[in-house]
């Protein structure tokens, strides 16, 4: 990890994270069948050797247009050459390109403009004829980041306080070339006096430019860098354990207050995550976090690093932002599970080849759940919070009418087929299931593992096993479903296979709670609010009905959601009609809620009378429903273990 202000700079030199292949070769790549065998490691790198090393500098400096000037260096063969912006990157589970944000391409060899031309089916593929006698290209565009963060699912890339560099968006390759042979020599240009951190090795300063030492492509895609003005870093290191840094990034510096305790709670996320997995596959870690309101709540994956957004208040009001505080567990549990354990068809030697997503219910389920329990476990989240955490979210898997006709195998292509764009009916069509879906299996088969082994054995004895072996080694691994399955049977013998495949398979019935109630506990709904919703509505300008009329009112009172089949959805509400009154007078929150009491302290009669405007159509409809205000929470079943409490506890000691 390096973090230091622009300049002066301080070079500092930590190995590189060695990807080293073996001699082994995959016996298939396409077929997803579960019956299939796989190797433990890629096959080692193959294909023609890049003619070079390429040579990238990103200027950033940019920041009131939020554009990234891009300059390459390539070297090259005479003959025809295409050039590709990546695609497929294993961590994003689909082909995430912005195509249409790479502008103002210029090639040249020799100092003479070189003809392009884009590929009339792949458009993020540009070709090229080499003339003789010419050994390199130099290449620049321009990538044009979000204005504004309702263009970027996941908000902003630049400000005028940050910018998050993830580098598929700055860099074109040579088609052919495996990217885990093909060596960059990267560079960044920062506004002045600005701060940077990165898990990239070899940092230093040459002239105006930031340097980091040469790397391979797959190395550099998997290691974004994050530079502000704002930044404070914390040292998580736990006693022997590799350097961890906390690399706190804000749009304001009054953002930067770390008290006592939130900065005990991060370094005991550390100590857990040791606790529970046995080992570590990294030489250096950095948590990479912007907090901002407008920059991103994004979260995502890497070996060394994460990169993650949280509220502008994240720290300065830690008592109440606690809701999504499982966001660095999970992505940190990815360290393990989805870069040093990867599923087999999340994998490939090509930037082009589609992955697949078969597994993501182990890849994302077990670390959601995981993200979940470290969360608790470090004290990020109490365990009353905790509970009502997952009471929301297993009454609304528990709600999905969805169910009724897609499994959540299917659910896998999600990725695929959405691109987390927004959906009208998400409640009948399904979304990305499989990682909160995923996490109530996980816990089912931790509590099944515990009953059946009398407390001896848990689902921690799996994750120290398959993803906390081989102390040190950075070489990532793949596995399939039979080796998820192998190593459930070697912690408890079960029919596993079976457990998976009813739970992973089956259409129609409620959300897999059984998990819940071995734990000693049952969903339940009351009239009291449950502190996650109001975290939820807090946080995002919502007010919730969903437990009762099956609504969620947003900005500017418009419907953001109408469950399927609810009360709202059989009146004839939709999404995207704004409410403008309820019973006669104009429309507020509070008095929708009256008049759900009111409707329930009637006894069945009369309905909850609502006026929409659907466009520029002003709608009358009748609610029936009499059931008051209604709520999910955890409640004891009475003569049972509790079973949940000591899974969320910590094991690491405070």
């Amino acid at each position: 990890m390096h973090v230091s202000a622009a300049p002066p700079f301080q070079d500092v030199e930590i190995p590189m994270l060695a990807v080293s292949g073996r001699a082994v070769a995959l016996l298939s790549l396409l077929c997803l069948s579960p019956a299939i065998a796989f190797a433990a490691s890629p096959p080692p790198p193959s294909g023609p050797e890049p003619a070079g090393v390429v040579q990238l500098e990103v200027d950033l400096s940019d920041v009131t247009h939020k554009v990234f000037h891009v300059h390459e260096h390539l070297p090259v063969a005479p003959g025809a050459l295409t050039l590709l912006l990546p695609k497929w990157i294993q961590g994003n589970h689909a082909p995430w390109l912005d195509v249409a944000s790479l502008a103002g391409l210029q090639l040249e060899a020799d100092g003479r403009p070189l003809a392009w031309r884009r590929d009339p089916v792949e458009m993020a593929a540009f070709h090229v004829d080499v003339p003789a006698g010419v050994s390199s290209l130099e290449l620049h565009f321009d990538y044009l980041a979000p204005t504004s963060s309702e263009r970027h699912w996941d908000g902003l890339l630049s400000s005028r306080a940050m910018v998050d560099l993830e580098w598929n968006v700055a860099v074109l390759y040579p088609r052919g070339i495996d990217y885990r042979l093909l060596r960059v020599q990267p560079s960044v240009v920062l506004p002045p006096q600005w701060h940077f951190a990165t898990a990239l090795d070899g940092a230093r300063m040459v002239g105006a430019h930031l340097a980091f030492a040469e790397t391979t492509l797959e190395t550099l895609l998997d290691s974004p860098l994050y530079a502000g003005r704002h930044v404070k870093v914390l040292d998580l290191t736990p006693d022997g354990g590799a350097p961890v840094r906390l690399d706190v990034f804000a749009e304001s510096p009054a953002y930067l207050e770390v008290s006592e305790q939130a900065l005990g709670d991060y370094r005991r996320l550390v100590r857990e995550a040791y606790a529970l997995f046995g080992a570590h596959h990294y030489d250096h870690y950095d948590f990479l976090l912007s907090l901002s309101d407008t920059f991103g709540g994004k979260g995502l994956e890497h070996h060394r690093s994460t990169e993650t957004g949280l509220a502008l208040a994240a720290f300065t009001d830690y008592e109440h932002q606690w809701l999504d505080r499982d966001l660095l567990p999970h992505e940190y549990t990815h360290s393990w599970n989805g870069k040093f354990r990867r599923p087999f068809d999340t994998w490939s030697a090509d930037l082009e080849a589609p992955l697949r997503n078969s597994l993501l219910w182990v890849y994302e389920g077990q670390t959601e759940y995981w993200g979940k329990v470290l969360a608790a476990r470090s004290g990020l989240m109490s365990n009353a919070q905790a509970h009502e955490d997952w009471a929301e979210f297993a009454a609304r898997l528990d709600h999905l009418a969805g169910r009724r006709w897609r499994p959540l195998q299917d659910t896998t292509f999600d990725e695929i087929l959405n691109a987390r764009s927004g959906r009208d009916w998400p409640s009948f069509q399904r979304s990305t299931d499989y990682y909160l879906e995923g996490a109530l299996i996980w816990l089912d088969a931790d509590t099944l593992i515990r009953e059946r082994s009398h407390g001896a054995r848990s689902l921690d004895d799996f994750a120290r096993n398959f993803f906390g072996h081989a102390d040190g080694v950075y070489t990532p691994e793949i596995y399939s479903f039979e080796e998820v399955v192998a190593a459930l049977q070697k912690v408890e013998p079960y029919d596993w296979t079976g457990f998976l495949r009813e739970r992973l398979d089956r259409v129609g019935g409620g959300a897999p709670l059984a998990g819940l109630e071995r734990a000693g506990w049952r969903l339940a709904y009351s009239d009291k609010p449950n502190e996650a919703i109001t975290a939820q509505d807090t946080a995002r300008h919502t007010n919730s009905f969903v437990y009762s009329l099956g609504l969620v009112v947003g900005k500017d009172d418009e419907l953001g959601e109408v469950i399927w089949d609810s009360p709202a959805f059989r009146a004839g509400l939709a999404p995207g009609m704004r409410l403008v009154a309820v019973n006669g007078l104009k429309y507020s929150s509070d008095r929708l809620k009256d008049a759900i009491d009111a409707a329930a302290a009637h006894g069945g009669s009369g309905a909850i009378e609502v006026e929409a405007l659907d466009d520029e159509h002003l709608e009358h409809f009748a609610l029936a429903y009499q059931g008051g205000n209604r709520f999910p929470h955890l409640e004891r079943i009475d003569g049972t273990v509790n079973l949940l409490d000591p899974i969320l506890s910590a094991h690491a000691g405070r």
